[in-house]
């Protein structure tokens, strides 16, 4: 069992252990969730890029029963791809910077709306939708949130596992 109540000293020198050794990975940033429970170390883009990257990706696909951590992942995923191609880096970064230049983030969901029409065929844009695709909808825990319980064919099929279990649907 662990110990809940953590003492802010030791919040604050575990995580100055944390970010130490993040450092001596080669990190180039760590983004944090502003509660703790959740950090992505970084080694393509930087911690200022990986969270616009996060909102960014929030925006595509807006769930609000989903934690930023789902799309931290999302984040981190792209930016170990980067780490391993230049061109999909500078993608990114291109990308990331055009966000950020239009303030992307403190607009209102209308003008995100609207800024993602505008931008929805560039090769950023789908870059990030399809990393967001596999990320979040190919998520277990995912999965657990909305409701569905995975693939059936290994347990039967759907026919004898909640075919017509569907209780929040009306009878028709």
């Amino acid at each position: 069992m662990t110990d809940v109540n953590m003492k802010r000293r030791d919040f604050l020198i575990g995580s100055s252990a944390l970010l130490a050794s993040l450092a001596v990975m080669g990190t180039t940033g760590v983004v944090m969730a502003p509660d703790g429970a959740w950090a992505v170390s970084t080694t393509a883009l930087s911690s200022q890029e990986t969270a616009t990257l996060i909102k960014f990706a929030r925006a595509i696909y807006p769930h609000k029963k989903l934690k930023d951590a789902i799309y931290a992942n999302v984040a981190h995923s792209l930016d170990a791809k980067a780490a391993k191609d230049d061109q999909l880096k500078a993608t990114l970064q291109q990308g990331v910077a055009q966000l950020q230049q239009s303030k992307f983030t403190s607009l209102s969901q209308a003008k995100q709306v609207a800024a993602l029409k505008d931008m929805e065929t560039t090769p950023f844009f789908q870059t990030v939708r399809g990393e967001c695709v596999t990320g979040i909808y190919n998520n277990q825990e995912v999965w657990k949130i909305f409701g569905y319980e995975g693939a059936s064919a290994e347990l039967g099929g759907y026919i004898h596992r909640g075919f017509n279990d569907l209780t929040w649907l009306k009878d028709a």
